[in-house]
C-alpha cells in the first residue's frame, strides 16, 4: 500500500482539504473491499466557522468526536444519511475537519451498486459515498485512520483544483460565502455536476 504521512492534517485545514484530493479511500467491511479516489471535499474551520458543528466551542453528544485530534474520523447523520469527515488539528482547541463529499469509484463497484440499489450516482455526494463504501455513524464514528476497516493511501493527482462555496449551509450567514469546497475540476463524481467531464476526469 502507498502509505501517507498524515502530518499535513495538523495545521491548515483548508490546505489539507486540497491535499486530500486524489487520495484513495479503502474500506474493508462485511468481508468485502470498496474504495475510490477523493474528488470533492469541504473544509470546516471549527470555533469561528458558523457552518461548523463546533462553532463557538460547544461540545455535545453529537459533535464530541470532532474534538479528537487529526487522524480520526467524525461521522454524523443528517436526514437519514451518514456523512464522513477527516479530522484535523493537534488538540481539542482546534476541532476542525474535512467533509468528504465525493469519490471516484475504483474498487468493489459491484458492491457499491448493491449497497446503493442502483447503477449510477454511487458516490457523488457525502451520504451516497458512505453508503457505497459501508461507513456509518454507529460503527465508525471516532475511528482512527489506517486501521483494518478504513484506510487512505496515495492515489491520483488533480490537474486543477477548483474552490467554490460549500453546499447546504444557506442559513450560516457570512460562512455561506467562504470558498472552502474544493473539487477536482471536470470530474463528474462530485455533487451537482453539470457539463461534460474533462479528459481523464480531471486527473494528471
Amino acid at each position: 500500500m502507498n502509505s501517507v504521512d498524515f502530518s499535513f492534517l495538523k495545521t491548515d485545514t483548508a490546505a489539507a482539504a486540497k491535499q486530500l484530493l486524489g487520495m484513495e479511500i479503502i474500506t474493508h467491511i462485511d468481508g468485502v473491499t470498496t474504495g475510490g479516489y477523493i474528488t470533492e471535499v469541504e473544509a470546516y474551520l471549527g470555533l469561528n466557522d458558523k457552518a461548523s458543528h463546533t462553532y463557538g466551542g460547544k461540545k455535545t453528544k453529537k459533535n464530541e468526536m470532532m474534538y479528537r485530534t487529526y487522524g480520526h474520523i467524525y461521522v454524523y447523520s443528517m436526514h437519514g444519511h451518514h456523512c464522513m469527515n477527516i479530522l484535523t488539528g493537534e488538540s481539542e482547541e482546534t476541532p476542525e475537519g474535512i467533509l468528504i463529499r465525493g469519490i471516484e469509484p475504483s474498487i468493489g463497484i459491484d458492491i457499491m451498486k448493491k449497497r446503493r440499489g442502483r447503477d449510477t450516482h454511487l458516490t457523488d455526494g457525502p451520504g451516497k459515498l458512505t453508503q457505497s463504501i459501508g461507513i456509518n455513524r454507529i460503527d465508525h464514528n471516532g475511528m482512527t485512520l489506517n486501521n483494518n476497516v478504513f484506510s487512505i493511501r496515495a492515489g491520483k493527482t488533480p490537474k486543477n483544483i477548483l474552490p467554490t462555496k460549500r453546499i447546504g449551509i444557506d442559513s450560516k450567514e457570512e460562512a455561506v460565502d467562504y470558498l472552502y469546497r474544493f473539487i477536482v475540476e471536470g470530474n463528474p463524481n462530485v455533487s451537482r455536476f453539470k457539463g461534460r467531464p474533462a479528459e481523464d476526469y480531471g486527473w494528471k
